[in-house]
């Protein structure tokens, strides 16, 4: 194979106006689909996913028995900085102070008698460690004793929540967006931005200031139930920006959801909540503290999005992996003719004649190795070519290989060219060749007796495969094969300017070989170059036209006159 050399695959024709006009159906909606894939997804573009940035601001205030709540009061940060807490439901324990009191009524906390407190044992869920003593609670509970922060804190949630007018309150989202391969950055906050605005999905869909009723509104609940226990809510910030100049379109998107499933969640740990202490000096100089257990609702701010920009390296990848779809037509019109035609083990099936124009069958290797030789046999009294495809341990002649099919080859146009030599202009010349000499030696594989002893495996092959005629005696072989003036034909037809009366004799042995070859092996190329002459006919080819081995013969034979004539004076001497 050359490096100048370029291959491409054989394509089969069916001539068919409904099979034409099914592929090209599937041609165009494989097209079509294409088509919208690249425009409505904009497979085109160079996608980059969004790196971003928030910051919150909570505002309002309101009074709760007799106090002010402002937002140093109800908003608690997050560490991460793109959530923020709300505090909407309080339980505050007062004056609470290191001292020994009964704990709050419970399951494992109620009790009768003090064998059932254990001294010195501490709950997960008590407040304390208890002293092994049974007290009075209240006037209808007795508790096992404690030593905590005393009077413990009372388990009761108070409704409607404390703060429930926080749904009036609002946050400023500050949400900053970059694309770092794009080298674009954005920010939710436009210029238009008015500090008035309330965002609202119809008339403001873009103010970054939200209230939140609104926000849980949108989600599907409402404030004044989520904020006695607590809950957490999301606020979803999606950026899909087209940043091309023809289609330039970068905007946020809000939407808002429940994070924690209330189904669940409130039947083993309801709501949301936190416990935090201000401590501080009493009169009598005892330490106390005020332990506030805050419910509230926590908001988590999750932007997500991508960037796209128009990449011609984008575009070509897309047509590339779209192209292998347009191959479908093949594979359905291949199944549907192998569905239409029926009676396929029939030899007059259409089928069976697609079938042939469109595969070629070869036999395979018999090992798995491409180090070996490849050889093409044929012999006179057998219809089938021999492959051989291993190693040979004996002669090529006893060596067992697989059976193919014979192409066809015919001489009728060489023949019909050559009836009137001197239309061309050849002197025809006799066809000399020389006999087997009685004292060679028959090799032991040679089958029609007119084989010479060969070193080689491979050169070791007759014409036959049985004892028989060989084919160096048929009148085809001497007319195909030994007639000078049909091999001088084809040398001249394949180069017009030859002279015809200096053809060297290995020019028309080679060209008797490959006469040979395609006129038994046939007319397929991958064959010829792997095709082997028998030994009889490649003595008969170079008996009749190599002068070397002609003069070698004349030799011989004259030698043998000769030793003939001195026999009688050797016998008189003796």
């Amino acid at each position: 194979m050359s490096w100048c050399e370029y291959s491409t695959d054989r394509e089969l024709r069916v001539r068919s106006v409904p099979l034409g006009t099914l592929k090209w159906m599937i041609s165009g909606g494989v097209f079509l689909y294409m088509c919208a894939i690249l425009f409505t997804e904009k497979r085109y573009q160079k996608k980059e996913p969004v790196i971003s940035s928030v910051h919150t601001k909570v505002k309002g205030v309101l009074e709760v028995d007799s106090s002010i709540w402002d937002p140093a009061e109800y908003t608690v940060p997050s560490p991460g900085g793109s959530s923020f807490f709300v505090v909407t439901n309080i339980v505050k324990t007062e004056n609470q102070k290191e001292d020994i009191c009964a704990e709050y009524p419970s399951r494992k906390t109620i009790c009768s008698q003090d064998s059932i407190c254990k001294k010195g044992h501490a709950d997960t869920h008590s407040n304390g460690i208890q002293t092994g003593r049974c007290v009075k609670y209240n006037n209808t509970h007795k508790t096992c004793e404690v030593r905590a922060w005393c009077p413990v804190e009372s388990k009761t949630t108070p409704e409607p929540a404390i703060l429930a007018s926080a749904e009036n309150f609002t946050v400023l989202i500050k949400n900053t967006i970059h694309f770092a391969a794009l080298g674009y950055t954005r920010k939710n906050i436009l210029p238009e931005y008015n500090v008035s605005c309330k965002y609202n999905k119809v008339t403001a869909p873009r103010c970054p200031i939200f209230r939140l009723g609104d926000i849980l509104s949108a989600a599907g609940e409402k404030f004044s139930q989520v904020a006695i226990l607590g809950g957490i809510m999301g606020i979803e910030i999606n950026w899909n920006c087209d940043l091309d100049p023809w289609a330039f379109s970068c905007h946020p998107q809000y939407s808002f959801r429940r994070l924690d499933d209330k189904a669940v969640d409130e039947s083993l740990f309801p709501g949301l909540s936190f416990r935090f202490a201000r401590h501080y000096k009493a009169q009598d100089q005892t330490e106390r503290r005020t332990l506030i257990k805050a419910n509230g609702i926590r908001f988590d701010i999750q932007v997500y999005g991508t960037g796209g920009q128009f990449r011609f390296l984008e575009l070509v990848i897309f047509i590339g992996s779209y192209l292998s779809y347009f191959g479908l037509a093949t594979v359905v019109i291949d199944f549907l003719i192998s569905q239409y035609y029926k009676g396929c083990c029939s030899p007059n099936s259409g089928q069976r004649y697609y079938d042939e124009q469109k595969y070629k069958e070869i036999q395979g290797p018999s090992i798995l190795t491409s180090c070996l030789d490849l050889m093409f046999v044929s012999f006179v009294d057998q219809d089938d070519i021999i492959l051989i495809d291993k190693k040979l341990r004996r002669s090529l002649q006893e060596t067992k290989g697989h059976k193919i099919k014979r192409g066809a080859f015919t001489s009728r146009e060489i023949f019909r060219r050559i009836e009137d030599p001197g239309a061309i202009g050849i002197e025809l010349l006799p066809v000399t060749t020389k006999a087997l000499s009685k004292a060679s030696a028959i090799p032991a594989w040679c089958q029609c007796l007119k084989c010479h002893k060969e070193k080689e495996f491979e050169n070791q092959l007759c014409c036959r495969s049985k004892k028989g005629e060989c084919i160096t005696n048929s009148d085809m072989f001497k007319k195909l094969v030994l007639d000078r003036h049909t091999l001088v034909y084809i040398l001249q037809y394949n180069d017009p300017l030859l002279n015809t009366h200096s053809i060297v004799s290995e020019k028309l042995v080679k060209c008797a070989e490959e006469q040979y070859i395609q006129w038994r092996f046939g007319s397929n190329k991958d064959i010829l170059a792997f095709s082997k002459v028998p030994s009889c006919c490649k003595f008969e080819i170079r008996n009749a036209f190599d002068s070397n081995i002609q003069e070698t013969l004349l030799h011989a034979k004259e030698q043998s006159a000769s030793d003939a004539s001195q026999t009688p004076l050797l016998k008189q001497h003796h």
